[in-house]
């Protein structure tokens, strides 16, 4: 089964549990990519990379909108992480940092469509009624 045929059964904003899911895995191989000599920031960065594909791969398969929250929690920790674990001014604090603001990101965009679903019956841009004025 192919990625887009999966994703056409899906609701359309799935794709950005798809992008969550490679933030993810990019965030959970870190540690082994770039040699974090830090136990904690290994552990933070496997840990909280595990959980967002868990919570994505959810979303995908059930969504809740409950899961967008808990993934803006954890992009929240991943900012946070490197002052409350003592990482701060690494390089591990920058992807930290900046996967983080891209999980909330992801999240929040998921969370805006699911309450404001787009309208179907809306004319088109540049589309016109057969009526003149």
């Amino acid at each position: 089964m192919s990625v887009q045929s999966f994703l056409s059964t899906r609701r359309r904003e799935a794709v950005l549990d798809l992008y969550n899911i490679l933030l993810a895995a990019f965030l959970f191989t870190t540690p082994w990519l770039f040699a974090y000599a830090n136990e904690v920031v290994r552990w933070d960065m496997w840990i909280v990379g595990a959980a967002i594909m868990a919570v994505a791969l959810l979303a995908i398969f059930a969504y809740a909108a409950w899961e967008e929250w808990v993934n803006t929690m954890l992009g929240i920790w991943l900012i946070v992480s490197p002052w409350l674990l003592g990482f701060a001014h690494t390089r591990a604090m920058h992807f930290s940092i900046g996967i983080g603001l891209a999980v909330i990101l992801m999240a929040l965009i998921e969370l805006m469509l699911g309450y404001n679903p787009p309208r179907e019956n809306l004319p088109q841009p540049g589309s016109y009624s057969d009526t003149a004025i």
